[in-house]
């Protein structure tokens, strides 16, 4: 009996539809149009298309909704308008303002392009090899291009310097005004080595923080979980359902206040080192007053959680003396948001939160105390007034000195296992002030990373 061989049918490949069509930025210029001014790198404006895919949270919205939720770059009114101009495009095409946006859906928004100035200061070589960089992060330049800032990031400031070809890989993430480590890999392999190891929680990492108050002598830990409170805000807050966060602190210094004269001084060129002073008249009312000078504080982050030490900080009732969000008491009250778990006054919080930088200054309460309090306002970031005479936005003042950074250094990354370390010095803020006692470099003693942690169960 012959066999007869059946031949499979063939199996037609799955037909994908094609991406859809997105807008392109107009130009890319190079060299990069910087400007170095007054201690500032500036970006000459640009024409620019953002093109980014629907998010899951921005699923079954509307066009107009979305932009008017989560972006405060700019007025309400400008986005219907760049809508209906065809500035704003769904897959490539002109759409409505209540047009419902889905999965897969790219939306693309081409602008003249305003972004903030950062420091000048240049970014700093800790070591250099044919794998890695290590670099000192400068405070208040953002690590990658996001938000209102691009050409003024980590990443494109170090390719501007090195050619346009050459790509940089961070491996790690620090927030826009933090300083210090940070580790940009020269190739894939490079990157992905490191990248695992943080992951695995196979690198300790070490911060220098100086807050509000006497901080607690001995080792500190906080476990309290953090949620995210806002995306659009950048707010967080220790939150029962939150993610699962630890930290332990040790107090390396505390330096009393220094009391203020009963006059003011004329001359505020140099007062910073008053800042944390207490005038004892203006006391009343104002609760973290009474946390009288400033600690400076050992930081050993055990997990990774964003804004992880500044909320547990804020929660302890000893804040970064400058930082703009969770140590300003026009945000959260006399009492700084101390031992606060609860979502009661969230949106009042977030409310507060959303009018600084646009009707008011973001200050911390640093820069309550009256001898500053007026320089600072006119040395301060928030809306001009002015407007652009190409494209009509509202232009920002220029940062104050107080802005471009926070009290929060990372200090030093070190493997578990011993292979490698790096490491920087003392900040300048973290230095004893002129004419007090106090340690300028680590020593066994006050570094976490060789406090015996065992005894902590860590």
């Amino acid at each position: 009996m012959a066999l007869t061989v059946v031949e499979p049918a063939p199996v037609e490949p799955e037909q994908l539809a094609p991406p859809p069509a997105v807008a392109i930025t107009p130009c890319d210029p190079w060299p990069r149009p910087y400007l170095l001014d007054a201690g500032l790198r500036r970006v000459q404006p640009y024409h620019f298309t953002y093109n980014t895919f629907c998010k899951e949270r921005w699923r079954g919205r509307e066009l107009f909704d979305i932009f008017c939720t989560e972006f405060r770059d700019r007025p309400a009114e400008y986005y219907k308008d760049a809508i209906e101009g065809g500035l704003v495009l769904l897959n490539g095409k002109h759409v409505k303002v209540n047009q419902i946006v889905k999965n897969g859906d790219v939306i693309s928004h081409t602008l003249h392009r305003h972004e903030p100035p950062v420091t000048a200061k240049p970014i700093g070589i800790v070591h250099e090899d044919n794998d890695m960089i290590v670099i000192n992060k400068p405070a208040g330049m953002p690590v990658h291009p996001a938000g209102r800032y691009n050409y003024n990031s980590i990443v494109e400031i170090m390719r501007a310097d090195r050619g346009h070809g050459w790509n940089p890989l961070p491996c790690n993430r620090l927030d826009r005004l933090t300083s210090g480590i940070m580790f940009v890999a020269k190739h894939r392999e490079a990157a992905d080595r490191l990248t695992n190891q943080i992951k695995g929680r196979e690198v300790k990492k070490e911060y220098i923080a100086r807050v509000k108050g006497e901080f607690p002598d001995g080792e500190v830990i906080c476990e309290q979980p953090i949620l995210q409170i806002s995306p659009k805000l950048g707010l967080n807050r220790v939150r029962a359902n939150g993610k699962d966060a630890r930290t332990v602190f040790r107090r390396l210094a505390y330096y009393p206040p220094r009391r203020k004269p009963r006059e003011a001084k004329e001359d505020v060129s140099d007062l910073t080192a008053d800042v944390d002073g207490i005038d004892p008249e203006k006391e009343e009312g104002r609760s973290w007053k009474r946390k009288e000078g400033y600690s400076i504080v050992r930081c050993l982050p055990l997990t990774g959680r964003t804004h992880q030490l500044r909320v547990h900080l804020q929660f302890l009732g000893h804040p970064i003396s400058n930082d703009p969000i969770y140590c300003n008491q026009r945000v959260f009250g006399q009492d700084l948001g101390c031992g606060d778990d609860q979502s009661d006054a969230d949106e009042d919080i977030m409310a507060r939160l959303s009018r600084m930088g646009k009707d008011q200054v973001a200050e911390a309460v640093a820069y309550h105390d009256e001898m500053m309090e007026q320089y600072n306002k006119h040395k301060a970031e928030k809306l001009s007034g002015e407007t652009c005479d190409v494209c009509g936005t509202q232009l920002y003042s220029d940062p104050g000195p107080h802005e471009l950074g926070i009290y929060l250094h990372a200090k030093r990354y070190a493997s578990s296992e011993g292979s490698w370390e790096y490491e920087t010095s003392l900040p300048d803020w973290a230095l004893p002030p002129t004419g007090m006692a106090g340690p300028t470099e680590t020593t066994s003693e006050t570094d976490p990373l060789k406090t015996a942690l065992e005894k902590l169960d860590i």
